[in-house]
């Protein structure tokens, strides 16, 4: 059974690592602040202080991180994976970054003998939680095939997209239909509770219909109980949206709906509320009520 590294155990991290335990995968971790792993590590997780150490004890080395600037960091930073031997290994990068980004890892993995996947997930921290996230995945059939089992633990959606930078791709795709239903989902509740409708009902009927989708299903309850915890950081949103409209420019097509729903999000992050899940854009109107 091949020995697993991960590197970044936040709030989708930490429920994918409980699964390669639960299934008994020796698992070696590394994160930029310990204590948030703790609990990891007290479940049988192998700690070491960089993640070169963690690529040294490793066969597959999972990454996952916030940034193109963190995943820059920890792999070609110091101390980082390229730092240590990856020979014969597979790396496996979850965040969702950018396309180029995951093109240079695989050249340099390939350069030292070893296989990279961009593989960046859907599925938000109930996904990562209940091991049904989407995998999107950009690399080699045969790496792919491989670490299928793996990959199958935690996810109930899983494709190959294509050649490398085509799993980030996909997650860009991804990113403009949340991005869709996500202000479709807001401005459906404010306006149904200025017309003074019961929005659980509300939310119970349109479930069932045309325009039923993940977020309302998800995200509707949430915002009822007033509950803007992260399941997906507003940060990391506006950082994909970013992404998604910097790619749109290269390829030269329009993008004025995802647009507008960056200029929302911005809005407010700014109003000091990027810590919050993306649910939380219904505070643009709710809160000024």
């Amino acid at each position: 059974m091949e020995k697993i590294g991960f590197i970044g155990t936040g709030v989708m991290g930490k429920s994918i690592v409980g699964h390669l335990l639960d299934n008994n995968y020796t698992v070696t971790i590394y994160n930029r602040t310990k204590s948030k792993a703790e609990t990891l590590i007290s479940k049988g997780a192998l700690w070491r202080d960089s993640p070169r150490e963690v690529v040294e004890e490793s066969d597959v080395i999972f990454t996952m991180v916030g940034y193109p600037s963190d995943v820059e960091d920890v792999y070609y930073g110091k101390m980082g994976i390229f730092e240590a031997a990856i020979s014969e290994k597979v790396l496996i990068d979850l965040t969702t970054s950018t396309p180029s980004m995951a093109v240079k890892i695989s050249q340099t993995a390939s350069e030292q003998n070893a296989r990279a996947l961009d593989a960046p997930v859907s599925g938000g921290d109930l996904g990562a939680k209940n091991g049904t996230l989407t995998i999107m995945v950009g690399g080699e059939q045969k790496a792919f095939d491989e670490m299928k089992p793996i990959l199958n633990l935690f996810s109930s959606s899983l494709e190959l997209q294509g050649s490398s930078g085509s799993g980030q791709h996909t997650k860009m795709a991804n990113q403009i239909m949340v991005a869709g239903t996500m202000t479709g989902l807001t401005e459906m509740l404010v306006y149904a509770k200025k017309a003074g409708l019961n929005l659980e009902k509300v939310i119970k009927t349109l479930s069932g219909g045309a325009a039923g989708n993940w977020s309302l299903e998800n995200y509707g309850p949430r915002i009822l109980k007033e509950d803007y915890s992260a399941g997906f950081f507003v940060k990391h949103f506006i950082k994909d949206l970013k992404i998604v409209l910097d790619e749109a420019d290269k390829m030269e097509i329009d993008l004025p709906s995802t647009r507008l729903a960056k200029e929302l999000y911005d809005q407010l992050g700014q109003a000091g509320y990027d810590e919050n899940g993306t649910q939380a854009l219904i505070k643009l109107w709710w809160e000024s009520d």
